[in-house]
């Protein structure tokens, strides 16, 4: 089988899951049960992917209350994208009033939501179960 051209560089059909969709440059997977932030992280990792960090506004997904990978549980108020890269304040999508930490538990994982029309974040308590997408790149053909 040839190898799959998307946006100039060529990947291998069998890098391909029937689960998984390419959006943006990344391969995409959306739960179909629920599970805490840290357990819905877990699985992203032992699917070689972590969760999805939007880094712009295409990136915008038409699904909502799904975990998201950004947290303030190191230190709350400061915001850190799970695989490391910085978080730009220039980049979120907070709904009006968040991230406001407002449970007595605490709000330390972010969540996709959507606010009257809107789609944006929204900080949650991270024991409560929701879907989550997980975010890898695709593999590119060697050779």
């Amino acid at each position: 089988t040839s190898p799959i051209l998307l946006t100039d560089v060529f990947y291998c059909p069998f890098s391909f899951h029937r689960e998984w969709v390419y959006v943006h440059g990344s391969l995409c997977y959306l739960s179909t049960t629920m599970k805490s932030w840290r357990e819905s992280r877990a699985d992203c990792l032992r699917r070689n992917a972590d969760l999805l960090i939007i880094n712009s506004k295409e990136e915008q997904v038409c699904v909502h209350q799904v975990w998201i990978g950004l947290t303030d549980a190191d230190a709350e108020g400061n915001w850190t994208c799970v695989d490391g890269t910085p978080f730009k304040e220039s980049f979120s999508y907070w709904a009006a009033g968040e991230p406001n930490n407002a449970t007595p538990r605490g709000e330390d994982c972010a969540e996709f939501k959507k606010y009257d029309s809107q789609f944006s974040w929204n900080d949650e308590s991270c024991d409560r179960k929701k879907r989550w997408i997980c975010e890898k790149k695709p593999t590119p053909c060697v050779g």
